[in-house]
Parts: C-alpha cells; sequence; structure tokens
C-alpha cells in the first residue's frame, strides 16, 4: 500500500487526543512497588554455546508477582569491567530464543540483555521459555484483550513491569555499567521500550523502532492489520464496551509513557507502515519529553522500518551515550 496516513509534514505536528488517566503515575508507582515486594532474585548461569568472541549468560529474574522471566546477557568474551548495557525487547509473538541470534551488541563492545516476552514466543523466531501465569476475562486470541476488562487485569501491566525488572536484573551483574544503559526494541519492542522509558528515570536512552502499543485510540481505527485488530474484533463481539476498553489501554500507551521520558531517544518510522501506523509513532515521538530526540523516517517501507539501515542509524547515535 502507498501512503494512507497523513502527509509528512501533518505528522511532525501530530498530536494525540488520547487522554492518561489521573492516576496513570499513581497506578504504575504502586504497581511497581509491588512487584519490588517479591526479591529480585537474578540469577546468572554460563551457557556452553561454542561461541568464541562471547560469553552468554541464561537468566531468570522476578518479574511482576514474583513469576520467573528469563533473558539472555551476552557479553564481550574476556570482559573484566563493567561495560555499557543495552537492554532489548522483542516483537509480537516472539521469544528470546538462541543464544547465537542476539550478537550485534556484544560485537560492539557492549554488554546485551535480551528480555524473553511472558507467554509469548510462539509465532516467529526460535522460540520463548517464559509462561503467563494469570489467566484473565474471555479475551480475543492474542495479548490485545488479555485482562482488558480492568488496567489491573491488563497483560501489558505485566509485561511492562518484567521490563522494568529487567532492567534491573541486568544491571545488577557486576560487567554491566548502570550508568550507561540504553533500552531499544522494535513494534511491540519499541512499544515496550517506550514504557521502560517513561518509567526507569536514569536511561541514557532509548532507541524504539516502529513501535507498537501507541495512541490506541487512532490506531484501532486506522488499519485493519493484526495486532490492533484484535481490539476491534473483540469490541465487535463485546458490543458497548468501547469506552471501558480503551480506559484500560490508557494506561499503556506509549504516548503517555513518552511524556514521562526522561532520556534521549532514537525513533523510527516507517510512512507505509500498516501494522503501527507513523501517525501513532509520532504520537509517541512528539510527546517525547527529553529535548535530546531525533526521528528516522522511510518513506518507502512497511513495518519492516529501516531495516539494516536503522541499526546502522542506532550505532551512530549510541556512540556517545553508551
Amino acid at each position: 500500500m502507498a501512503l494512507f496516513d497523513l502527509p509528512l509534514d501533518e505528522l511532525r505536528e501530530y498530536r494525540s487526543e488520547s487522554a492518561a488517566p489521573d492516576d496513570f503515575d499513581a497506578f504504575w508507582s504502586k504497581t511497581l512497588d509491588e512487584a519490588r515486594a517479591h526479591d529480585l532474585d537474578a540469577r546468572f548461569d554460563p551457557v556452553d554455546t561454542e561461541l568464541s568472541t562471547v560469553r552468554v549468560l541464561d537468566v531468570t529474574f522476578a518479574g511482576f508477582g514474583g513469576h520467573p522471566v528469563k533473558g539472555w546477557l551476552t557479553l564481550p568474551a574476556g570482559a573484566d569491567a563493567p561495560l555499557p548495557l543495552v537492554v532489548e525487547f522483542l516483537g509480537y509473538g516472539g521469544g528470546r530464543g538462541l543464544p547465537h541470534e542476539h550478537l550485534l551488541w556484544a560485537s560492539t563492545g557492549r554488554a546485551h540483555f535480551v528480555m524473553d516476552t511472558r507467554g509469548q514466543g510462539s509465532a516467529w523466531g526460535a522460540g520463548g521459555g517464559t509462561a503467563d501465569p494469570v489467566g484473565g476475562a474471555p479475551a480475543y486470541p492474542g495479548f490485545m484483550t488479555r485482562g482488558i476488562d480492568a488496567p489491573e487485569n491488563y497483560y501489558y501491566r505485566r509485561a511492562f513491569t518484567d521490563a522494568v525488572r529487567a532492567v534491573e536484573a541486568a544491571r545488577s551483574h557486576p560487567l554491566t555499567d548502570a550508568s550507561r544503559t540504553v533500552a531499544v526494541g522494535a513494534s511491540q519492542g519499541g512499544g515496550i521500550t517506550l514504557a521502560v522509558g517513561g518509567l526507569v528515570p536514569d536511561l541514557a536512552g532509548v532507541a524504539p523502532d516502529v513501535p507498537f502499543l501507541c495512541d490506541f485510540p487512532r490506531a484501532a481505527t486506522l488499519t485493519d492489520r493484526h495486532p490492533y485488530r484484535e481490539i476491534g474484533l473483540y469490541l465487535k463481539t463485546h458490543r458497548g464496551r468501547t469506552e471501558d476498553a480503551l480506559r484500560t489501554l490508557s494506561y499503556f500507551d506509549g504516548v503517555h509513557f513518552a511524556a514521562r521520558g526522561r532520556a534521549p531517544a532514537l525513533f523510527s518510522a516507517a510512512l507505509e507502515d500498516q501494522t503501527c501506523p507513523p501517525s501513532t509513532v509520532f504520537a509517541a515521538f512528539n510527546a517525547w519529553a527529553h529535548e535530546d530526540k531525533a526521528i528516522e523516517v522511510y518513506d518507502f517501507n512497511d513495518h519492516e522500518g529501516g531495516g539494516p539501515f536503522q541499526v546502522a542509524a542506532k550505532l551512530r547515535w549510541m556512540r556517545s551515550r553508551a
């Protein structure tokens, strides 16, 4: 599909009409306080990978509800002093996979932590290993409507809390430098990155690519592509629940986390992206609170965005930050 959203000059000025709930900050403060009542219990177990240039650790830590969450910590071989840290979050349906799938950041001399996303890891890649032991009200297949009946029950309350705890777990390792921590991710991973950027006050930077989970009121009515379409299909059956569903989603909207962003940021957007429409990405970018921010725009790309070109942009951007 050619361009279907707003023209670029309008995207640069676009602001979401989504309003943050009055108790947004209190909700997240309470959620994180409850999670931190559980011992982080971060465990780092060496893995024999047959890789000679990196050392890989199989990580388990306590996320939301104290539930065990998995991850990989990859370090350059021979590292003996704290390194800049890149914490990565994954796209919708994917899991942490296998260690040799995550070699980029360690090859730049940084520590790299990739978080397994609870309940996911069965749609692409080499799988995941983290269950989501929390049930919920009736939902459309997928994750977008799980627990949508109330903010306290919503799936992404658990996933975003896991992500904050993932940063804490990765920073707890003696070979990571907490002061030089950057969060990155694409699509769902970009949306989780925005949440972390709004909830963790002392990051060195965030780099969300074509982020998902932004400007829900617009996204749910602008695109009929999944995963946003899950919301519409749920409401097609559950007539009359639109207002309640949007209220729940407002606690998880990347636009509202962006308004609380306290680190330099590099975004990317693709103007033919039907999965995460560019206006929803610009809604978060334009709301990002830190003045040091930039966005790379890919005119003729769909949800693949900048691909390897965006990776190169992040490598350049990260030189002075981590």
